[in-house]
């Protein structure tokens, strides 16, 4: 592979077809100039993403948008680490009250079981404006100018840019606590409703009385009609979420929850303007794709300006962002990197980030190294995977890459991927008896022995380098250990795993009830169900095929379900998946961030989409010991229940486990102030690039070569003038052997 990628970006560069009179590189994604513009480009794989509205997205290939345009409270520090919070809208970090049940004010310090409430009254910075909308304009007399329009209005209206009017305001406290209150809507699925329904208060019993008042609202009309009336939340108070005034949100939690103060830098916690949700739920708005789904509404340092699904998104810096300083401190080794040089200078640096599609890996590949793309993919660590397998494999592209100034810094990703089985389904999931769970819980643990993941990582290392895990529990957190074998699936010999034996899956199989991979009842082939999330490429079905082929050694017949990934999370809030390929990018450095995967009152099918529990693992003990777990801080009792937890889970087996990658970013010399992160997801506004040495370097790299078409010519010459020779030569000999004929033409 890789030097079929090398031979393709070579040929790309060296001899690219080159458009008559322009010069031009046909391959460029780009208009001709656009490398000398302030602009940074990148790409995304196959299709758009499906979520942009707040309160539903919580994908990885979403993240670059909605950092960008949505601001919520908090964000992660840039360049410290270990990752620390930080205000972003909100003026400062606020340290929560604590109360008892009889509402008297507890210290600091209290313990988790004496804390009845905690209260976080958190003041957002003044003067902080919307990025320019017609949700917002208003006409001559002060009423809103777009707030009563009937779908014959919206004729040629796609984009918010095809209204002639754009209005702004200011952020208010309110904006908060209507985002909040959006969560429980039953029109979005919104996958955080689930968890913090359990901490903020009076969540819950708001989602049930939102439920209700949206169907009366309806009127027995359908989720599904596509113009609902307005659902607006301004009329719905929670006793969890208040703006004490116009600059200070008041989060009321039940008990302590340390971890809270991470989900406040997700973009869960974004301000929604109910200006912006009244704008969208207008009659004829969603058959235009008018909604935040696909133009959001923020007050961040960019804004969506262009969407073209499945091909082209564009941001661009936001007229009303105030500027916000870059940062002035870091690690100790930021400075010698260059990291601090922009100290104090207001952000975003780049007018616009343009994204746009690739299909298919080595094209992708290709003009990122003719210049074309800045970094392949911003939202994805893992492609230094894959260019770092190229480069350790072939002397060719480490030479080349060496050459152009690719930086490839790397770091250790706080994430996981694994294969999970729906707990929902008869075969792989619970047992409707005690005898049938424990048969399900021996297949999935045979399973898990089969698939060997230190195999998995050795062959595809250009895309799974890293570690097989031993359960969900990633490195850098709090919570793991090295030395925490999975018994289930590894024996300890000389101090080190070793997994188990092939005979020891089979004999698990057998006492399941499939001896051979067959029903021991019918004797039919035991054959399962693998949904897998993406369209398959040749290189993915080669994943696919070593999967079928794990299985397949215990006489296990994988049936492949693939489809593109916004399918497969509809599959999955609906809990039709069987076994399932997935991973998990930390939101914020705590167990709890993935050991809440696997709660059983977070389970995604049981909350139609609510929950990120996709395996819907539900183990009593399990959600016993996570319930006391997020609200300790990390303390030795913690590290206990986090022990406990892994043990069940690994018994269990859920999850086959998988494996925790390295990760890392890929980008040109002209690129400043990337610094790879696992959370620090509003990267966008610290990039900088150096727009006239991009130009000059894309120029260098793609210069037409017009030897190759010269010498076709002398090779076509060289062919045609014999040729031509030869067949005059005949024409004259044929003409000698004819006789002259002579006469007049009759008339």
């Amino acid at each position: 592979m890789v030097s079929v990628w090398w031979r393709a970006a070579a040929a790309a560069c060296l001899a690219a077809a080159v458009v008559p009179g322009c010069g031009q590189v046909v391959n460029s994604p780009h208009a001709q100039g656009a490398e000398r513009t302030n602009t940074f480009f990148t790409a995304f794989q196959e299709r758009s993403p499906k979520y942009f509205d707040p309160t539903a997205s919580y994908s990885l290939d979403e993240t670059p948008f909605t950092f960008a345009v949505y601001e919520p409270p908090y964000r992660f520090h840039y360049l410290k680490r270990p990752y620390q919070v930080a205000p972003r809208a909100a003026a400062e970090v606020a340290a929560p009250r604590y109360y008892d049940k009889d509402g008297r004010a507890l210290p600091a310090d209290a313990s988790g079981p004496q804390i009845a409430q905690a209260v976080y009254d958190i003041r957002i910075r003044a003067g902080i404006l919307y990025a320019p909308h017609p949700a917002f304009a208003r006409d001559d007399r002060g009423a809103l100018r777009y707030h009563a329009l009937q779908p014959h209005d919206l004729q040629g209206k796609r984009t918010p840019f095809d209204f002639q009017h754009h209005g702004t305001r200011e952020l208010t406290a309110h904006d908060y606590v209507y985002a909040i209150r959006r969560l429980a809507t039953t029109r979005i699925k919104s996958p955080s409703f689930s968890p913090l329904a359990e901490h903020i208060v009076g969540l819950k019993d708001y989602g049930k009385a939102i439920e209700a008042a949206d169907l009366k609202l309806r009127g027995g009309r359908p989720l599904t009609d596509r113009n609902l009336p307005f659902l607006d939340f301004r009329q719905h108070p929670l006793a969890g979420a208040e703006a004490l005034d116009d600059h200070t949100l008041r989060i009321r939690l039940n008990g302590k929850y340390p971890q809270f103060k991470y989900w406040l830098a997700m973009t869960f916690f974004a301000p929604v303007p109910w200006e912006a949700d009244a704008f969208y739920a207008q009659p004829g708005m969603a058959e235009r794709n008018l909604s935040f789904n696909a133009w959001p509404v923020g007050t961040g340092p960019f804004m969506l300006v262009e969407s073209q699904e499945n091909r082209r998104h564009v941001l661009r810096r936001n007229p009303n962002f105030r500027g916000e300083p870059y940062p002035c401190e870091g690690e100790p080794a930021d400075a010698a990197a260059g990291l601090l040089d922009d100290c104090g200078k207001p952000m975003p640096f780049v007018d616009e980030v343009v994204f746009s599609v690739e299909k298919e890996k080595i094209p992708h590949k290709t003009k990122f190294l003719q210049g074309y793309y800045d970094n392949p993919e911003i939202s994805r660590n893992d492609w230094l995977l894959e260019i770092d397998y190229d480069v350790r494999n072939s002397e060719q592209v480490a030479r080349l890459l060496a050459e152009r100034g690719v930086q490839m810094p790397r770091m250790l990703e706080i994430s996981n991927w694994y294969l999970g089985f729906n707990g929902w389904d008869p075969v792989v999931g619970r047992g409707k008896t005690p005898e049938q769970d424990e048969k399900n819980r021996k297949l999935r643990q045979a399973l898990s022995i089969a698939i060997d993941w230190e195999e998995f990582v050795r062959v595809f290392e250009s895309k799974a380098a890293g570690e097989p895990a031993m359960g969900p529990v990633p490195p850098g957190v709090f919570g793991f250990r090295a030395d925490a074998v999975n018994r289930t699936v590894y024996d300890v010999v000389d101090g080190k795993p070793r997994r188990k034996s092939l005979e020891q899956a089979k004999k698990l199989l057998a006492e399941a009830g499939y001896p051979d991979g067959r029903d021991a009842r019918s004797g039919q082939p035991l054959v399962l169900n693998y949904d897998y999330q993406r369209a398959l490429t040749p290189e993915l079905r080669a994943e696919v095929d070593w999967m079928a082929k794990q299985f397949g050694r215990l006489g296990v017949q994988l049936e492949l379900r693939a489809t593109d990934y916004n399918r497969f999370q509809d599959k999955a809030d609906k809990g039709s998946l069987q076994i399932f390929w997935w991973g998990w990018f930390a939101d914020y450095p705590d167990a709890e961030n993935f050991l809440f995967l696997l709660y059983g009152p977070n389970s995604q099918a049981a909350t139609q989409g609510n929950g990120n529990n996709t395996a819907n693992y539900q183990n009593d003990e399990f959600d016993r010991l996570f319930e006391e777990l997020r609200y300790l801080d990390d303390t030795p009792r913690k590290q206990e229940l986090i022990d406990r937890m892994i043990a069940l889970v690994q018994h269990d087996a859920p999850w086959a486990w998988g494996y925790n990658p390295y990760a890392g970013s890929v980008h040109h010399g002209w690129v400043g102030n990337v610094k790879p992160s696992s959370l620090a997801s509003d990267r966008l506004q610290y990039i900088k690039v150096d727009a006239a040495l991009r130009a000059a370097k894309v120029a260098e790299w793609n210069r037409p070569v017009w030897w190759p078409v010269a010498l076709l010519a002398l090779l076509l010459a060289a062919a045609v003038v014999p040729a031509v020779a030869s067949f005059r030569r005949r024409e004259r000999e044929t003409a000698a052997r004819t006789p002259a004929v002579t006469g007049s033409t009759a008339r």
